[in-house]
């Protein structure tokens, strides 16, 4: 009867010790988010750890600025310190950072010298220009789109970056300085 009950809780436990290990992988990423999940493709147009990464520029109301391959527009947080990425969980959920799994590429009058990548806390490489780590807005669903711009989420301004590397503050036409909430963090 012992033998039994013994049995019986090794099953029981066993998927509760499952889902455990499931979870903790889930939240071990440390805040990480590739430029996949946020819209880009792996391969040359939109980040992510898959592929290679492309920088390129576009013209808007703000200015020229930079965008991935595909057109997404790229943007640094001013609470980053250094090239150091500050932005982790809830942040990196409404803004993703760009990764790349290599050296990314420069096209469209963005400066070569001055792209890098540094390593976030998950171990994914972040993409850096002239030292700012660069990120999506989630509020952006495609090429074209600034809606971050200016924005004061997670307690500092997002801003475009220009390919000088600098950032570009002057407002978006069309662009939201808050919000989906995010701006409330």
């Amino acid at each position: 009867m012992a033998m039994n009950r013994i049995g019986t809780r090794t099953r029981l436990a066993l998927p509760l010790v499952a889902v455990g290990l499931l979870a903790a992988a889930c939240g071990s990423s440390g805040g990480s988010t590739s430029g996949a999940a946020a819209g880009g493709s792996g391969s040359g147009g939109g980040g992510g750890s898959a592929g290679a990464v492309t920088i390129k520029s576009a013209s808007g109301s703000a200015g020229t600025y930079l965008t991935d391959g595909s057109g997404r527009a790229l943007y640094l947080w001013t609470a980053d310190t250094g090239s150091k990425s500050t932005c982790s969980g809830a942040c990196a959920s409404a803004w993703p950072p760009l990764t790349a799994s290599g050296m990314p590429a420069a096209a469209g009058g963005v400066q070569a010298g001055d792209l890098g990548t540094v390593a976030r806390a998950g171990g994914a490489e972040q993409v850096t220009y002239n030292g700012h780590p660069l990120y999506y807005y989630a509020g952006d669903s495609g090429a074209g789109e600034v809606n971050g711009q200016g924005n004061n989420g997670f307690g500092a301004k997002w801003w475009l970056v220009a390919p000088s590397g600098s950032a570009i503050t002057a407002p978006a036409s069309g662009s939201q300085s808050s919000s989906a909430g995010y701006s409330t963090y």
